[in-house]
């Protein structure tokens, strides 16, 4: 079975959208962790309604390749999300991000996991690091829970987790 971290972000009917993720994904496997819901500010188009973000533990027998060819572009499918080639950091409806793989290190399509983002995004960052604190991200060589605490103490009261909000 592999270990398959993703991240998700919303900030369109995001209570809702990111529930409906958790859901979709527990149709190819095991969800055996879920982190908090967190709030974060856009990044590049400020113009927008804050994120949600959050992070989960599927457990599948479903390959890297299969998450990230059919999957992901399944859920965001049924879920709507729509991609402006003109905003790539426009709102949506849902984003579902293969973070980690197992311990692995791999190239798909144009994708790179583990997500190179880790190091610099606290909205990445801190759900993995709920998730699994201890884990050593290959290619950065620091637990996950170095890089959140580095990353949180950088943001402030921008980034902040919301109670009110389950998974």
């Amino acid at each position: 079975m592999n270990q398959v971290y993703l991240a998700l972000g919303s900030n369109i009917r995001a209570e809702f959208n990111l529930a409906q993720a958790v859901r979709l994904l527990a149709g190819c496997g095991e969800i055996r962790q879920k982190s908090s819901v967190w709030q974060s500010q856009p990044v590049g188009d400020e113009n927008q309604a804050d994120f949600l973000n959050a992070a989960v533990l599927l457990e599948t027998e479903c390959d890297a390749q299969r998450i990230w060819d059919e999957v992901i572009p399944g859920i965001e499918a049924r879920l709507l999300r729509v991609r402006d080639p003109l905003n790539k950091n426009g709102p949506r409806t849902i984003d579902v991000d293969l973070a980690l793989f197992n311990e692995e290190q791999l190239q798909i399509a144009h994708r790179i996991v583990p997500d190179p983002d880790i190091g610099n995004r606290v909205f990445l960052a801190v759900p993995l690091a709920e998730l699994a604190p201890g884990y050593c991200v290959p290619g950065l060589g620091r637990p996950l829970s170095v890089i959140a605490a580095e990353l949180q103490a950088n943001e402030g009261s921008e980034f902040f987790r919301r109670d009110d909000v389950q998974l």
